[in-house]
Formats: structure tokens, sequence, C-alpha cells
């Protein structure tokens, strides 16, 4: 019997940690405020977003001994994704983002502690490569070394995925642009990788370099989707917005998801950003109300 197709993430897992004061903030005291804590991480977010999208899904990350480490663990137990590949770090910690906020929300200071990724070496990931090569595609994000990221890309033959995540992260791309299948950078990132500042150029280009699909996300001015056959600007669809922090992770998700039911480009893009305009309705990062059957009635 052949085992069901599944997606393979690679990439980050964060404790989030959220402070908001009730009033203007004092520097060197103690603010009275609401303080949150949750799930996130790149990785994680999508991962997340592909089970509930009905995609087999192994998260290949790292956790350290800890509440955090449990805490993924129950949580990817409940939605069935493997952890199986992770990494454990027995002295580490796992990867934590801690802010604060002003009382208009906006973020007065943050700081993260990633070093736990520091592990995810080539040296590790080689050691997963059958099944990371057994998946029907492979998901990455930024949050890996840029030698982590070029082993992938040199030795990962299932199709690649990449979420460049921020501008500062972005060129850790630059040197396997050529052996990914599908790339879901906004135009500040889509402009460092190809370097042009024209949006159909810079698609044109990232396309030369070896890339199949390429979604520009353009923010409050939807998606250019493009392949080696055609270019199409796609608006946002309605949705009441509540939260915008986790749109990009649920387009990428059904992205892959849309791949593996061998959707065409603009199906792949209509149904990214149905999954965005769905994720942008919930107060937390991850929608639980996403679905196929959510995407395709926003869809219609």
């Amino acid at each position: 019997m052949t085992a069901s197709p599944y997606i393979a993430v690679v990439g980050g897992v964060n404790i989030d940690i959220g402070g908001r004061s009730d009033a203007p903030l004092v520097a060197g005291d103690s603010n009275p405020g609401r303080i949150r804590s949750s799930l996130g991480g790149v990785g994680r977010n999508i991962a997340h977003n592909l089970a509930l999208l009905g995609a087999k899904v192994k998260l290949i990350t790292a956790l350290g001994a800890d509440d955090g480490a449990k805490r993924v663990e129950a949580s990817c137990a409940d939605l069935g994704i493997d952890l199986t590949d992770s990494l454990y770090v027995p002295d580490g910690a796992t990867s934590t983002y801690l802010f604060l906020a002003d009382s208009n929300g906006d973020m007065a200071l943050a700081m993260n502690d990633m070093a736990i990724y520091e592990q995810l070496t080539p040296t590790f990931l080689e050691t997963k490569l059958n099944t990371l090569n057994a998946a029907a595609l492979v998901v990455l994000d930024t949050n890996l070394s840029a030698e982590s990221i070029r082993y992938l890309g040199e030795h990962c033959t299932a199709p690649l995925f990449a979420d460049p995540v921020s501008a500062a992260k972005a060129g850790k791309l630059e040197p396997i642009l050529g052996r990914l299948h599908t790339l879901k950078p906004n135009r500040m990132e889509a402009e460092l990788l190809s370097g042009v500042t024209s949006l159909y150029r810079a698609a044109d280009t990232l396309l030369a370099a070896g890339l199949q699909r390429v979604f520009l996300s353009l923010g409050a001015d939807g998606v250019l989707a493009a392949d080696h056959e055609r270019k199409i600007h796609l608006h946002n669809l309605p949705a009441r917005m509540v939260n915008t922090t986790g749109c990009g992770d649920a387009f990428m998700a059904a992205v892959a998801r849309a791949f593996l039911d061998g959707a065409d480009l603009e199906t792949a893009a209509k149904r990214g950003l149905a999954a965005s305009a769905i994720a942008m309705e919930s107060a937390d990062t991850i929608n639980p109300a996403m679905s196929l059957t959510a995407v395709a009635e926003r869809i219609q």
C-alpha cells in the first residue's frame, strides 16, 4: 500500500509572550497591563494551517527540554502534526519571542531568543534527507541558517517552497533561488532578491533564476501571481479585519495545499487570498475556522 502524500515543513516554532500596557509606558518601572502567551513561528504557523486544510504534515524544527516544548508537542498532537523528525536539544531553550507594546498597541521593545535554530545544521538535516525527499513538497522558512538553507537547496529533491519571512532574512535564499519551486515574497523582499523595483520585472527576474511560481504579496493591493506562462494580479477578498499577523502564513499554507491538489496558478492564488481573508478575521494568529471548505466558500 502506498503511503499518503505529506508536506514537510522545516522552520521556526516560537513561544510568543506579549504585554500591552494599560497606559503610556513608563521606562524603568512596572507597568500594569495585559500579558498573553501563544504559540507562533512561521514554520509552525504554516504547519498548523496546513493541518486545518486537511494536509498530512511533518514538522522539522528544534525544541528544548522545557515547558515551551511541551506546549508545542501538545498542540501538534491535537492537530495531527508529526514532530518525529524534529531535533530535541536537552540543554536548549525553545525559541521565545518577547515584546512590550504601549497602550496604543505599538511595539516599544522586543527580544528574541532563537539561538536553538543554530542546531538545525546541514549535518542534522542530512539525517532527515529521506523524510524530506519522500515528501510531496517541502516548505522552508528563513529562520534556518544560510548554510542549512543552502544545504536544502542543493540536496532536497522534493519541490521547495520558501517564505522569506523578512527583508533582513530574505538574502539567505539568494544562493538557491534556482533550486526553489515557489517563492512568496512581499514587495521589499522581491526587490531585494531580484534587484529591480518594478513588480512585473521582479517576477520575471525571479522566474528567470529558475523559480516555477512566484506569489508576490502586495498587502492591501492583493497578489501578483506569476509562472512561466502567465502573470495575474488578483485583489484581496472581502474580510472583516481583526488581526493581520497570520495572513502570510495562511497564504503560504493554502498555496502549498493547492500544489498538492494539482491546482493551477490562478486557483492557487485565489486559495491563498481566501485563506488570508479567513486568517484576518480571527484575533488569534491561526483562525480555527480555517478549512478547505471555508476556503472554497470564500472564493465563490
